[in-house]
């Protein structure tokens, strides 16, 4: 060991070329004398390490993992959710009548006169039933009566207890009302403003076919003709 200095606190060679700001080192000849000051370091590690900040380090890469899993996740539902909704059933087109109506019986309906007399609608078959109540379409109306054949009925309906007046040149049609809405109910379809829809029905009752848009007589002519043969 080297000599004690002039103060006679040890060696004052022993620990060459340390910093001059540390002051003056002792280092003991025995390492016991150390234990209070290692417990007191260890004590100091184990409280930094329990503090929140000390797992700081380890939290921000988990935080930004989970970020992009979240993004990913939602990007992919982004995607697929428009394929999913586009193979769904598409939606029917609106007023168009039933596929299983052609073909069905009439039912027995019975509606009521300018004097609300009830007048039961199997018995004007065969018929063009034409509903005004959404268009009164008086040249529509012209036009399926001036193609009826002989005994096929030409019966205009509207919805409510009033009739309205028939044309002078439109006497032949049976102008009759609905106040239950009994035939637009069997219909299926709501009125639609400035729309005539018409029913052509056989002596039988049975439906031969449905007009949702009352057009020009030669769409349904034929078929007209064929209620009276």
């Amino acid at each position: 060991m080297g000599k004690p200095d002039a103060e006679g606190h040890g060696p004052a060679d022993g620990l060459p070329g340390l910093p001059p700001e540390w002051g003056r080192v002792v280092v003991p000849d025995d390492a016991s004398a150390l234990a209070a000051e290692a417990a007191q370091i260890r004590h100091e590690l184990r409280r930094a390490t329990g503090l929140p900040g000390s797992h700081r380090a380890l939290g921000l890469p988990l935080l930004v993992l989970l970020v992009a899993v979240l993004t990913t996740l939602a990007g992919l539902l982004v995607v697929t959710w428009p394929r999913a909704s586009r193979t769904e059933r598409p939606t029917p087109a609106p007023y168009s009548p039933p596929a299983t109506l052609t073909g069905r019986a009439l039912p027995a309906l019975d509606l009521v006169d300018a004097g609300q007399a009830p007048v039961p609608l199997r018995g004007l078959l065969p018929a063009m039933i034409i509903l005004l109540d959404g268009c009164p379409c008086p040249d529509r109306v012209g036009d399926a009566l001036a193609a009826a054949p002989v005994g096929v009925s030409v019966v205009t309906v509207t919805g409510g207890r009033t009739v309205p007046a028939t044309p002078t040149n439109q006497r032949q049609v049976r102008a009759l009302a609905d106040p239950a809405g009994g035939l637009r109910s069997f219909l299926g379809q709501p009125a639609r403003p400035g729309v005539a829809t018409a029913l052509l029905v056989d002596r039988t009752g049975t439906v031969t076919r449905v007009l949702p848009d009352l057009g020009p007589v030669d769409a349904y002519r034929g078929d007209l003709s064929a209620l009276g043969a």
